[in-house]
């Protein structure tokens, strides 16, 4: 296993600072280009949310020498895919194409890092301004359950928190959002001394590397990233939130704040998560789904960020249960593992889960260029997937136990989704 997951590679940095690694793998003739920017929602302030994600759709837009639209349809008729996201710490874009399309690929990447800003209209502005209202219409204000998450974030982190706002941003703030402020905030953050660059598949070093100067070097780097300001955090009691929304049936979640991604914690926590709901033998799951038949279905994880990270556990209610039953139960449980510990053959077998859907997920070209991407960002390592692996797979029935006293019996957040007919059941 070791072998498998011991990858090969080259990793420059050019004169611009942008990161490059190139990955060789010569199986299929298939090629993935994957670039993060390491800006996300975090790298916004208060009154001027959302900035993010906006550009998340804004370059699919057209660059300088890259029409509107032109993006999508170059790359399909290449018989390649490609997409973006973002997220609360880093956006990121890939293209995977045929690997004769590799300087395509990189064409267009690097126009719309040097060259976005001369393509930036009012009226493209206004356009995408509008297509992210309605999104966040569609996915969040009017989805059932649709504001959970930032229900849960907004009240786990203070108001000038960088994780306290939504990563679609405020509606208010979107509606409000200048073409002045947008280009200042591409300025800062779209930089190649902000982003790294996987280029993996099948490629040769020194042509995939002389491709990326041709099309990178001469983009100028920006000026230096302003650092986050993170408030001290920590709740100092239970904090119970009811939403009334559009939705059949109630749910439930609770929320901790725990530890950052890599930190000390997170792969013991997802080791936890999985012990608790990873299977039908995870132990909330068999107790409230299968033998007392009060959920409907539960889940639990470890959410890491850059700056902190959160455990949350969510439950949907069966009819006619009240949530508050699922509350007692979810807790005496995580008392239980407390008091009495978790078994060796829970834990082994979670190892096999963790492993197996691991290395399965690596099958992939997209997904394995995205991973090295991830190490090379956070950990400045591209080959980490050892580490990563044994982080999880090192671990002893202790160390999985002592997570309910460390991070699991502070405050934490309780979330109650009810139906809007059902005020009573709150009362």
């Amino acid at each position: 296993m070791k072998k498998i997951l011991n990858i090969e590679y080259q990793k420059h940095t050019l004169q611009n600072g942008l990161e490059v690694v190139l990955y060789k793998d010569n199986s299929l003739p298939i090629v993935s280009v994957n670039i993060w920017y390491k800006v996300g929602s975090a790298n916004e302030i208060e009154g001027k949310t959302g900035f993010a994600h906006l550009f998340e759709h804004m370059m699919f837009q057209g660059s300088k020498n890259v029409p509107k639209e032109r993006h999508f349809r170059y790359i399909e008729e290449a018989g390649g895919n490609l997409n973006g996201s973002t997220s609360i710490d880093k956006t990121n874009y890939y293209e995977t194409v045929p690997s004769n399309s590799l300087e395509l690929a990189l064409w267009l990447e690097s126009d719309r890092m040097g060259f976005l800003l001369d393509a930036l209209t009012q009226e493209k502005l206004d356009n995408q301004k509008d297509v992210v209202m309605n999104e966040r219409r569609q996915h969040y204000d009017n989805q059932p359950y649709g504001l959970a998450w930032e229900l849960i974030f907004s009240n786990l982190f203070p108001r000038n928190h960088p994780y306290h706002w939504p990563t679609i941003g405020w509606m208010k703030d979107i509606e409000k959002f200048e073409l002045d402020d947008v280009k200042k905030f591409f300025r800062t953050y779209y930089s190649p001394n902000n982003a790294s660059l996987v280029v993996g598949g099948d490629i040769e070093y020194d042509a995939a590397l002389e491709l990326v100067k041709k099309y990178f070097e001469e983009i100028s780097s920006g000026n230096s990233i302003p650092k986050i300001q993170v408030p001290q955090t920590g709740l100092e009691e239970n904090k119970k939130i009811i939403h009334h929304d559009n939705v059949q049936l109630s749910k439930i979640y609770l929320a901790w704040e725990t530890t950052k991604l890599y930190g000390k914690d997170d792969a013991t926590l997802d080791v936890l998560a999985d012990i608790l709901t990873g299977s039908k033998n995870g132990r909330l799951f068999k107790s409230l789904v299968f033998e007392k038949q009060i959920a409907q279905d539960i889940a639990s994880f470890q959410y890491s960020g850059n700056l902190t990270g959160m455990f949350i556990i969510t439950a949907t209610a069966k009819p006619g249960v009240k949530l508050d039953e699922i509350k007692t139960e979810i807790l005496k449980e995580l008392r239980q593992i407390e008091e009495k510990g978790i078994t060796a053959s829970e834990l082994e077998r979670s190892k096999n889960a963790i492993t197996s859907s691991f290395i399965y997920s690596l099958q992939n070209l997209n997904s394995l260029v995205d991973q090295i991407n991830n190490y090379n960002t956070n950990l400045g390592e591209p080959n980490s997937f050892i580490f990563d692996l044994e982080r999880m797979t090192n671990l002893n029935i202790g160390e999985v136990n002592n997570m309910i006293e460390k991070h699991l019996n502070k405050p934490f957040i309780e979330l109650q989704i009810v139906p809007k007919e059902a005020e009573d059941e709150t009362e």
